[in-house]
């Protein structure tokens, strides 16, 4: 009777530690909790940066999504955040085309252009300068941020979210040649 009486608290003991350990694994401590909670960039995407591309100070960020997807935009670090006045205009009439006009649909992304990632997509103007923007990845471009011609000022204030440059669809072995020469977001901010 005395072991069965054991054996009982034993299992209860066990039990409760068990609901206590459930507990403390589905309702995290609140001292541990983030401030404020991660955003969707952080929680969906992986970023790369490709510091000083092609010239010094043109930094430029690519946000890569699970699927494959990149997300091009500037850094903050690039150049042309430094001038007074910040970017004014975004121009994608680049080289022989618009990069407006291009209209990309169905599954296999049909009409999507395929680029080199040193190939300029747009030009971003300040009240100083103009700067090229380049693809800094190998891939078909699938969208370029048409919203930007409009309302440039979303590059000053959202670089990462609204103010993006434009979505490319790199092949798989191309990600992995580029990868090597970007880096993480914990070498950047060093």
């Amino acid at each position: 009777m005395e072991e069965e009486q054991s054996t009982l608290d034993s299992n209860t003991n066990l039990e409760i530690m068990e609901e206590e350990e459930l507990k403390r694994l589905i309702l995290p401590s609140v001292d541990k909790l983030p401030l404020t909670p991660p955003s969707a960039i952080e929680s969906n995407f992986v970023t790369y940066y490709a510091p000083d591309f092609m010239k010094p100070g043109h930094d430029q960020y690519v946000h890569r999504h699970p699927n494959g997807l990149c997300v091009i935009g500037l850094a903050p670090t690039h150049i042309a955040f430094k001038d007074k006045g910040g970017i004014t205009s975004v121009d994608f009439n680049v080289g022989k085309s618009d990069r407006t006009h291009f209209k990309v649909s169905g599954k296999r992304k049909k009409n999507a252009q395929q680029f080199e990632s040193n190939t300029a997509l747009c030009k971003v103007c300040t009240n100083v300068a103009s700067y090229v923007v380049r693809c800094c990845v190998k891939g078909s471009l699938l969208e370029v941020n048409e919203i930007l011609v409009k309302q440039p000022d979303l590059i000053n204030t959202m670089a990462d979210r609204e103010g993006y440059i434009a979505i490319m669809m790199p092949k798989p072995a191309d990600w992995l040649k580029i990868k090597g020469s970007l880096v993480s977001l914990e070498e950047y901010t060093k």
